[in-house]
């Protein structure tokens, strides 16, 4: 119950079944929860399939549509916690994210003193394989964007590689977190850096899918670019801090 692996489905059939027996291959005990927003392409039903093959390792929450990738992952995170998993992870179904790249982020939390450890593609050693230019501009110039916007220390705020101990999770007010697309990663990592956490940033490989649809969208990339401004004007006027803050919520 130390460490697990969050991946929201939306019709991902063609690469579930791959990355969870992938995942559970590398013998490193890992635990995944595929939380999946009612595919209709029958990827839940690949899952528990799945669950009979890897009793008490793989877990499935089904969800009755597209509730955004933000609502999916607080789903997650409030999961882990009730079970206390010490080390919950962000990654996506389309190997994406290498799973081998785990282990690297749980040890730069577990062993190196991280909170919040960032898969990223823009810092050093770093890459991004098989996207077209214009994907890779509207990545790099969005994390860019918000990094000029929200002075946060981070090279890739939109990362969705991403482990987080279970105390930066239990700090957060997940009721404040207003995003549920492209700027809900940023705002996680926005919101961490302002309860003060410490954040690494371990280079990766991103690699673009090679099954299944992007779900990128221009409602996505429309919400980052006004929601990272959101959160600046909410941090220097409207006291950010307290309101994400777990402890300033109940109190």
């Amino acid at each position: 119950m130390e460490k697990l692996v969050i991946i929201p489905t939306y019709n991902e059939k063609e690469n579930i079944e791959a990355i969870v027996r992938y995942v559970f291959s590398m013998n490193l005990n890992y635990h995944i929860l595929v939380i999946d927003d009612g595919s209709p392409d029958g990827t839940a039903l690949i899952v528990k399939s799945l669950m009979q093959v890897f009793p008490d390792k793989l877990f499935l929450e089904q969800r009755s549509g597209k509730l955004g990738l933000g609502t999916a992952y607080i789903h997650g995170f409030k999961w882990a916690m009730e079970r206390g998993y010490q080390f919950i992870f962000e990654m996506d179904a389309d190997f994406s994210h290498n799973p081998d790249d785990l282990e690297r982020l749980y040890k730069a939390c577990k062993d190196d003193g991280a909170d919040v450890a960032i898969g990223s593609r823009y810092v050093k050693g770093g890459a991004i394989q098989n996207w077209p230019l214009d994907r890779r501009i509207y990545s790099k110039g969005g994390a860019l964007y918000t990094r000029l916007i929200t002075w946060m220390p981070v090279g890739d705020p939109t990362a969705g590689f991403v482990c987080y101990r279970n105390e930066v999770l239990s700090s957060i007010n997940f009721d404040a977190i207003k995003f549920v697309g492209y700027a809900f990663q940023v705002e996680m990592k926005f919101a961490s850096w302002k309860l003060g956490f410490k954040i690494t940033e371990v280079p990766i490989t991103f690699k673009d899918r090679t099954f299944g649809a992007s779900k990128m969208s221009k409602g996505i990339i429309k919400e980052g670019i006004v929601g990272v401004l959101k959160l600046q004007w909410h941090s220097l006027f409207k006291n950010y801090k307290a309101s994400v803050s777990m402890e300033a919520s109940v109190k």
